[in-house]
Formats: C-alpha cells, sequence, structure tokens
C-alpha cells in the first residue's frame, strides 16, 4: 500500500479540491495533515484562532478520525511525518502569501526526493497568473478585472466518492481548545456550514445585493469571508452559480477584487508593511499623547461619529465588520485622525474572525491613499454623509451604540446638534472633520510635490 500526505492549509473542505483528487490519485491511501504553525498562530486573534479549531473539529470528524494535527515548523513536521507513514508524496494547494511562499520552499527543500505537488489556490485567478502584455503586473483594479474576465475561470473539481484516508501510523495531537471570546459568537464553522450560508444567500440576498451591498442596516451580504479565508469552499463554487443579473454581476466583481489584492501582494510581498505608493511612504501622521488618546478612542469606538464607533463596536462585538464601514473606520483612522494604516491594520489583524492578509492590507492602503487606486489622495469620506447615506434610518448605529438608542431617525449621525447634545454617556466628537480633511489633503499635496 502506497500512501500520499494532504497537507491542509487554506483548503479546509472535501469538495472541490484538486490538491486532494492527486493525493488520491498518486497513492493507495491519503494522509491528511495539518500543522499548528506558530508564526501564523501566533499573530492571530482569538476568534481566528478559534474559528480555525472548529474547521478542523469539522475535517477530523469527515476524515473518520485520521486527520493528524502536528505542531511545529513546518519543514521540520513534513519529514518526520512522511517517514513515520512510509508517504512517497505530499501535495498542497498553493499558497501565494509571502510566509508562506518561503515555507513551502523550505519544506520542498527538507522533502528531498519526495516531492512537494502544488495543485490548485484559494483563488479564482491564481496570483501571478494575469499580467499585462508586456508581461507587467497590474496596478489597477479595472483593467485587471477585465483580463479576470476574458481568461475566465475553471469549473469545479470533481467531488470525490469514498476516499481512503489513513493515519499512516502517525501520532496525532487533540485539537486545541476554543480560546476565550467573551461574548463574541462565530457562525459556524466548516464546509457544510459554508454551503448552507451560501445557498440561503443565493436564495434571499443575491438578486438584491448590489442595492443593498453598502447598506449596513439591511444585513444582506453573504458574509463568507470567514470561509473563503480557511478554504471551506472554492471561490469557483461560488461563480458557477453565478448566473446574469446585476446583483450576481457586483458578487462577481467583489471576488475579482479578492483575486486582484491577492496578486497585488504576490508582485509585490513587501506591500504587506510598506505603501504599494512609495512615495507616499513620506507621508506624515501624528504621534505624542494626544494622538494616542484619539487612537484609544477609535479602537474602543469612542469618537463621538456615530458611524465610526458602531463600525468599531461591531468588530469586537462580531469579530467581523461591513465591507462599507471598514472604509469609513479606516479614512477615518488615517484621514481624520492622522494616524499610519499600519496600526489600524494590525488591530484588524487580531480582532477578524476573516483576517486575511492580502484583502486587509491592500483594502487599509486603499482607504489611506496609500494602494492601487490611482487617485485616491482627495478621497477623504465625510462620517455624517457616510452615515446618512448608507443608514439612512440610523437602525445600524442604534444596534450597535446603545447610548443613542434613544434618538429617532437620521439624526442619530449627527448627536451634537441635538438641542441638549449627545446623550448622557456618548462622547461629543473628537476632531472636526472639516478641519482635518483641510490637513489631510495638505500633507498629501506636500508628498505629492
Amino acid at each position: 500500500m502506497t500512501t500520499s500526505v494532504l497537507w491542509l492549509r487554506r483548503d479546509l473542505r472535501l469538495a472541490d479540491h484538486p490538491a486532494l483528487l492527486a493525493a488520491r490519485e498518486s497513492a493507495d491511501e491519503v494522509l491528511p495533515l495539518f500543522v499548528l504553525d506558530d508564526a501564523l498562530l501566533g499573530p492571530a486573534g482569538a476568534p481566528r484562532r478559534a474559528f480555525l479549531f472548529r474547521c478542523l473539529r469539522e475535517l477530523e470528524e469527515r476524515t473518520g478520525g485520521t486527520l493528524r494535527v502536528a505542531s511545529g515548523r513546518p519543514e521540520v513536521v513534513l519529514p518526520q511525518v512522511v517517514r513515520q507513514a512510509g508517504a512517497t508524496s505530499v501535495h498542497i494547494s498553493s499558497d501565494h502569501g509571502p510566509y508562506g511562499r518561503r515555507r513551502d520552499a523550505a519544506v520542498a527543500d527538507a522533502l528531498g526526493d519526495v516531492p512537494l505537488e502544488a495543485l490548485g489556490s484559494p483563488y479564482a485567478v491564481t496570483p501571478g497568473t494575469l499580467t499585462k502584455t508586456d508581461d507587467a503586473a497590474y496596478r489597477v483594479y479595472s483593467p485587471f478585472f477585465r483580463a479576470w474576465q476574458e481568461r475566465g475561470v475553471r469549473a469545479p473539481a470533481d467531488t470525490p466518492g469514498v476516499l481512503p484516508w489513513t493515519d499512516g501510523g502517525v501520532h496525532t495531537l487533540a485539537i486545541p481548545a476554543d480560546p476565550a471570546l467573551g461574548e463574541v459568537q462565530l457562525p459556524e464553522a466548516g464546509e457544510r456550514a459554508a454551503l448552507r450560508r451560501w445557498r440561503e444567500f443565493v436564495d434571499r440576498d443575491l438578486a438584491d445585493y448590489a442595492d443593498l451591498r453598502n447598506r449596513p442596516d439591511a444585513d444582506r451580504t453573504s458574509q463568507l469571508s470567514v470561509y473563503l479565508k480557511y478554504g471551506c469552499l472554492h471561490p469557483r463554487t461560488l461563480l458557477q452559480d453565478l448566473g446574469p443579473g446585476v446583483g450576481p454581476a457586483a458578487y462577481r466583481r467583489e471576488i475579482a477584487f479578492r483575486d486582484f489584492y491577492a496578486d497585488v501582494l504576490w508582485h509585490r510581498p513587501q506591500s504587506a508593511r510598506s505603501e504599494v505608493q512609495e512615495q507616499m511612504a513620506g507621508l506624515s501622521y501624528d504621534d505624542g499623547p494626544g494622538a494616542e488618546q484619539k487612537w484609544q478612542a477609535w479602537a474602543a469606538g469612542t469618537t463621538g461619529y456615530p458611524i465610526v464607533d458602531a463600525g468599531m463596536r461591531q468588530l469586537r462585538g462580531e469579530a467581523w465588520m461591513h465591507n462599507r464601514l471598514r472604509m469609513i473606520v479606516a479614512s477615518f483612522l488615517t484621514k481624520d485622525l492622522h494616524l499610519h494604516w499600519r496600526r489600524g491594520s494590525r488591530l484588524f489583524m487580531q480582532l477578524l474572525r476573516d483576517g486575511d492578509l492580502a484583502s486587509n492590507q491592500h483594502g487599509w492602503q486603499w482607504a489611506a491613499g496609500t494602494g492601487t487606486d490611482p487617485s485616491p489622495y482627495f478621497r477623504v469620506f465625510n462620517p455624517v454623509k457616510q452615515g446618512r447615506e448608507h443608514d439612512p434610518d440610523g437602525d445600524y448605529v442604534r444596534r450597535w451604540v446603545p447610548e443613542l438608542r434613544g434618538i429617532a431617525g437620521a439624526a442619530v449621525h449627527e448627536p451634537w446638534l441635538l438641542p441638549t447634545g449627545p446623550p448622557p454617556g456618548y462622547p461629543p466628537p473628537i476632531v472636526d472633520h472639516a478641519s482635518e480633511r483641510t490637513v489631510a489633503l495638505q500633507r498629501y499635496a506636500e508628498v505629492r510635490a
């Protein structure tokens, strides 16, 4: 009997899984393996770790208890598992992040004559695949999307029938207990839950997605980001269900945006930590005690701007935030408070259940005016206007800011205009938006000059 190892990472599912099919074809038995890697677990907050552990428990059950869980550096662990199981090959879905690429190269070297076979990726179009006619990388989304559409996406991989799982005689660790989450309630984890959520979204919300995706009060987005983060389902699975119509077209663009940010990171791995637009590295930010107080108010959701505070409180309450709010709070931190985008991106990665490096870092850079947008420096979100436009009746704010629940309608977005001022317990605005917008534009002008 021959054995292959299926090393699982961001592909925690059994359907539409090319690497799993390759592992099954290459040997008589397949040993499923997950490695708890401190380089990835260390920076992850409790919500991400808890969701991961729950996904692993589902896979352990679905593989008949054969899932092996190990801990340590993958370049050390994989050769040990291969020796113990007598495996002849190791199969993976390719990883395209800066750390993942270095890690996989180290594992391939450590395995020696045993091949590390990569097939498939977590994306509809694998990062690095699309380039311009001169082989240069795309730096702007619109031309990338046109090329993405022209290329097309493969159909989902076949779903395997009965799988010859084996534990290979390899010792396994117990899947860790969930870290403390406080009052945070995570969605059900795993592939089956992901597919149920997708069907619910298709049946109820997809047709109206273009109209309602920017309305946090409506709560009509798919909330599949955490499932895509861990590969509980693949974008191909979603794309095959998107027929004609405005709603499906808008959703298709969002999947392509996820691919775009991953492609930017693949070509420019330094963009995870530094500005995509290199000249923006010289942009001036505030520091000192006053800046720290503003940071604390922003992080706690006590800025005095209701839509900003509601977003930050949703982040802490659900380990998730509506995408429109991600843009609003990021713009406020970087352009109203003049604090560096990296501070916000780090906090998001600690608190989000769906913390994805490429999407998070480049989303922050888009809001900060340092990223892929060709002319973002003059875009400074007005928090009051954003609140009135995307939460017109104030329901989202009242849901997350209980101090303001006594204020009816859109007046909740400007509580400082009430005859008696903000209600007890809610602060006045910590900055004047119009003044800080002027400061932000001046600083961008200095850098661009």
